[in-house]
């Protein structure tokens, strides 16, 4: 089987000559291996390792963004104002202003200047790009999020004490971010639906040891929302691709019932997220994809340790030869050692690759 072939049997649960493999690193890694191996793009990258990649789809945005109040600013499509911060080995880029962060008013809020017009995205370079890659990978994007760009326009700390004490201002922000990218996602699926797989929704919904909001916040706020974009988004018959890192065990059940297809990352180091569970109480209804943990394994722990996991997701997460994705639980970050990276990806696909 290709990659392509591999992984849309596995999302549809047919049957697979072996579990895929998928990778998520910073481009600092990519920088790193493509050095090492003389290639020059992803996709070489990916043939060289044997990788079952789930390629990332976007829609470029060509209306104008908030402005800049720097040198050097980066203004996302939302208006938030960033700032790249060098921490260890990796630059990243920081909420420096958050453009909702003053407003007292759910009419503030509506009335915002800088929300991204539908009208004014590449439809037609994002339909190129998906059917490009749909050739020889399984397509995942566009991007898409209720909470964590409500989070990114006021703050995480504010937005939270919002669900609480002023749910009208959280409405208000929902209510536009839900219909700008709805409309966005529909004109998109017009054009390319044959070329997209699965679209990437993402809302951290837990911390390292529970969830960030209750779940009575989560069915007020968020359930009808997802339950949305599912039906739509399978009306144009693509899967579902979740990510909330954390311990998200509670809200699992939940986001089954509203249409999630795939679920990612599987941060089993949190409580509550035991593979063995997750596998036993939901494993005949969502796919898993991720499992090999990057807080501390891949980053400090041993070959050895690594492939012992990779086998036990394998196993576990794998059982059958089905309803698994194997890939690292988020970013691998520069610094971590080249050979805890092929273990994984090794252990996965049985390709061996020399490592100079």
């Amino acid at each position: 089987m290709n990659p392509r072939e591999r992984v849309l049997a596995v999302i549809n649960r047919k049957p697979v000559d072996r579990i895929p493999v998928d990778i998520w690193y910073t481009d600092e890694v990519f920088k790193v291996m493509g050095k090492k191996l003389r290639i020059k793009t992803h996709r070489g990258l990916y043939r060289k390792l044997g990788m079952d990649k789930m390629v990332w789809l976007g829609i470029p945005y060509m209306g104008e963004l908030a402005p800049k109040k720097e040198e050097g600013d980066v203004i996302t499509l939302w208006g938030a104002r960033l700032k790249s911060i060098r921490a260890g080995e990796e630059t990243y880029h920081e909420t420096a202003e958050r453009p909702l962060a003053h407003c007292e008013t759910p009419e503030e809020i509506t009335n915002y200047p800088w929300w991204p017009n539908p009208d004014l995205f590449d439809y037609g370079a994002a339909a190129l790009a998906a059917k490009r890659a749909a050739r020889d990978y399984v397509t995942l994007g566009p991007w898409v999020s209720f909470f964590e760009i409500y989070c990114g326009m006021r703050g995480l700390e504010q937005a939270l004490m919002d669900l609480l004490i002023a749910p009208e201002l959280v409405e208000a922000g929902l209510v536009r971010i839900e219909a700008i990218q709805t409309e966005m996602m529909k004109r998109f699926f017009k054009r390319a639906a044959k070329y997209v797989d699965c679209v990437f929704i993402s809302d951290d919904m837990g911390g390292q040891n529970g969830l960030l909001i209750s779940l009575d916040a989560w069915d007020m706020f968020f359930r009808e929302r997802l339950e949305r974009w599912c039906r739509m988004i399978h009306d144009f018959g693509i899967k579902v691709f979740y990510h909330s890192d954390g311990a998200v065990e509670p809200l699992i059940g939940r986001l089954i019932d509203a249409g999630i297809d795939i679920l990612n990352p599987i941060q089993h180091r949190c409580p509550g997220m035991d593979i063995g569970i997750l596998k036993e109480k939901y494993g005949d209804k969502i796919i898993f994809h991720g499992g090999i943990d990057t807080q501390r394994l891949l980053y400090l722990g041993t070959e050895e340790e690594v492939r012992k996991e990779t086998r036990r997701c394998l196993e576990i997460l794998g059982a059958g030869g089905a309803g698994y994705i194997c890939c690292s639980c988020h970013n691998v970050q520069k610094g971590t050692p080249v050979r805890n990276i092929l273990a994984y990806i090794e252990t996965t696909n049985g390709v061996r690759l020399e490592w100079r």
